[in-house]
Order: structure tokens, then C-alpha cells, then sequence
């Protein structure tokens, strides 16, 4: 059976006809149109951003050398047949080219033009003198890329597609690299964290927003010194530690228990930084391997006293004993308003921070007694000799 060559006519075939279909026409042509100008004014602001970034790389500086450890091999070098690399002064002593520096920039431009980068402040020197390569692993800033904040893992990455903001909304900052750009940085935000914010209370497994702050001068950076300690103590005998500080103002503490931990960022007062210091005891289970760090230690305090400044002066500890026998690690070091250590300027700088260790017997023996005893007798000695030698 043949099919008919007829077919019924559609109720809609007139509808579409004639002039609407012109109309049609029109309104996909001027839509295209309009896509196409959108494009062209968003590449027109890429290209301007572009240029201005460029132009920004052109007036880096390479820093300037900074002290080096006299002692030390000037390259990396390894150790424990090749296992481990030693890199002499944190890598102070291999300091950027101002060519390296602007090539770096550039390139890092071009890889980030037009993409949500969250860098917003202009390159400068100390922005990019410590980056290997402008590419290399790891730059890509994601830190933008936040999927309801999952971030793709990829936190804070500093090159490549920085910033593309998957939820659409952010405007395009200047493309300008960031502090470390090049080396790979894991983050430099909690923007992109898996973990919960820390609420300035002694929880783990948060993420600290709080800004480091300022840091000093290398001249007024804090320094700390142990200047007498016990060698042998007896179990539960107290004892006192002698701690010297300089460059700290002993007058900021935000308690802990208040929910002040971590929570302050670093201000200094006439370039000094303003805190407190800790010292910590604790019995050691073995000196040959590093201690559990859990561990509640048998005496701590954090010491704010309203003094101290650019000259050094000593605070005297008194501790009230070590609870049962065996060798006793006793600390101390500077904090901040937040607790942590003081930032120092440059890399292979000392922090402010010492330790001794004190054997803690059965026996008693009160070996501090005994060197303050010895102390007193050459001080009376020494007093005798003056006043022998002014008659």
C-alpha cells in the first residue's frame, strides 16, 4: 500500500511565515551583535589591565644581600649520603637578578590577565625576589575558585588561573603577583580551607585568618637568653630560672582561656614588638628521640610585667618544683599578643627563644644552692678586693 503524498497542513505553519520570520532574524542578529560588543569591551579592559600590570614589572629592583652565616657553605648542599638537603641561611644567600625578577612578573602577568586573581596590590621587589620560576608548581591561585568554598583543593596556589570565580560575581582585580609568586605557595588565606575558622579558643584542625602584622627592624628584632638554671635539682624541689629578653615590651596578653589565642595580629610600639614571654617545663621520656608534643608540661607561665624594652633586662622564674625524677626540659620564648614567636626580619636571624636541660634526682641534691652559694662568696670576694684596693 502506497502512502499518500498528502499531508495534513500543521495549525502552525502559517504562524511562523512572513514577516515574523524576519523578525526572528532581526532579533538573533542583534542578539549576536551584542555578545560580540560585550566581548570586545571585556577583551578591551583585559588588554588595559594587561598593560598596566606590565608596566608595573618594569620598575622592580632586586633587593639587596643580606647577612650571611660566616661559617656556612654559601650553596645547598647535602648530607647523610645525598638524603638531606641543607639550604645555608634559608636561602637568603641566592638573591634575585632585577632581570629575573621583571621576567618573572611578566610572565606571571600574561599566565593571569583577565582572570579573578586575588593579588590586588602592585609588584614590588619584596613581592617576588624569593621566586624560582614565574610558572612553577603550584602557582595557580585557586583561591578564587570557590565551589561553596571546597575550592578544588587547590588553595591558594599563585599563578596561572587565579581567582576564576566559578559563582560569577567578583569583578577582575589588577593581575598583579602576589608575595611568593613562582615557588609554588600552598595558600595564603583561609579561603580555600576544608577546616573550620578558628575562634580564638585552643581548638586544632581550624584555620587562622589572623594576619602575622608587623615585623622590625633586624636591630629591634626580640632576642632571649636562659642566663642561670639549675644543673640537678631534687624531685619537688623548687628551683628559679633567670630569663633575659631585649627588644620585647613585656605588656601585651590576651588569655587563651578568653578566646585571645591566635586572634592579634603583631603591632609593634617604636619598632619593638609588644608581648609577653613563656617558660615551660616538662620531663623528658628518652633524650634520644623528639617528645610527643601532647604532653602537658609540669610548670608554665606566660610573664607580662608592664616592662622591659630595647635594653636587656631579667626576669627571675620562680618554679615550684618537678614532680618526679629524671632529665627536665625547661623553655622559654618570646610571643606576640597572640602567643606566637616574634617575626624577625631576616631568614637565618635567631628567634627568641632557649632551653636547658636540668637532672632532677631522688637524692635531692640542690646543686642551684650550691652555685648561688659560690655565686654570693666570689661576689663578697670581689667585694673585698675593691674596697682592699680603693684603701
Amino acid at each position: 500500500m502506497r502512502r499518500s503524498q498528502y499531508r495534513r497542513e500543521s495549525k502552525y505553519s502559517k504562524w511562523f511565515t512572513g514577516r515574523r520570520r524576519i523578525i526572528a532574524a532581526v532579533a538573533t542578529l542583534v542578539a549576536f551583535g551584542g555578545i560580540v560588543t560585550v566581548t570586545q569591551v571585556s577583551d578591551a579592559s583585559t588588554k588595559k589591565t594587561t598593560q598596566r600590570a606590565l608596566a608595573a614589572c618594569n620598575g622592580l629592583q632586586a633587593p639587596k644581600s643580606t647577612k650571611l652565616s660566616t661559617k656556612t657553605k654559601k650553596n645547598d648542599y647535602t648530607t647523610n649520603n645525598g638524603r638531606v638537603t641543607q639550604h645555608p641561611d634559608d636561602g637568603a644567600g641566592n638573591v634575585a637578578t632585577t632581570a629575573q625578577l621583571r621576567a618573572r612578573c611578566r610572565q606571571w602577568v600574561m599566565q593571569n590577565a583577565g582572570n579573578n586573581a586575588g593579588a590586588t596590590a602592585a609588584p614590588t621587589a619584596s613581592a617576588v625576589a624569593s621566586a624560582d620560576t614565574a610558572a612553577g608548581n603550584g602557582g595557580n591561585n585557586n583561591g578564587g575558585n570557590n565551589n561553596g568554598g571546597n575550592n578544588n583543593g587547590n588553595a591558594g596556589n599563585n599563578n596561572g588561573n587565579a581567582g576564576n570565580n566559578n559563582g560569577g560575581g567578583a569583578a577582575t582585580p589588577p593581575a598583579t603577583p602576589p608575595p611568593g609568586a613562582g615557588l609554588g605557595v600552598l595558600a595564603n588565606s583561609c579561603d580555600g580551607s576544608q577546616l573550620e575558622a578558628h575562634d580564638g579558643f585552643q581548638n586544632g584542625n581550624r584555620c587562622v585568618s589572623t594576619e602575622f602584622g608587623e615585623v622590625g627592624s633586624q636591630e629591634n628584632n626580640p632576642s632571649l637568653l636562659i642566663t642561670e638554671a639549675p644543673t640537678e635539682v631534687g624531685v619537688n624541689q623548687p628551683f628559679t630560672l633567670k630569663v633575659s629578653t631585649r627588644n620585647l615590651i613585656r605588656d601585651r596578653f590576651l588569655a587563651a582561656g578568653q578566646g585571645g589565642y591566635y586572634v592579634e595580629s603583631s603591632i609593634l610600639q617604636g619598632g619593638l614588638v609588644r608581648g609577653h614571654f613563656h617558660t615551660a617545663c616538662r620531663l623528658l621520656a628518652n633524650t634520644d628521640e623528639a617528645p610527643a608534643p601532647e604532653g602537658v608540661p609540669a610548670f608554665f607561665v606566660a610573664t607580662e610585667d608592664k616592662q622591659g624594652g630595647a635594653a636587656p633586662d631579667v626576669v627571675t622564674i620562680q618554679v615550684p618544683g618537678i614532680p618526679a625524677a629524671g632529665t627536665a626540659q625547661c623553655a622559654s620564648w618570646a610571643g606576640d599578643g597572640s602567643h606566637r614567636i616574634p617575626m624577625m626580619q631576616r631568614a637565618n636571624q635567631t628567634p627568641a627563644f632557649d632551653v636547658v636541660r636540668i637532672e632532677v634526682g631522688d637524692g635531692g641534691n640542690n646543686n642551684q644552692g650550691n652555685n648561688q652559694n659560690q655565686q654570693q662568696q666570689n661576689n663578697n670576694q670581689n667585694n673585698n678586693n675593691n674596697q682592699n684596693n680603693n684603701n
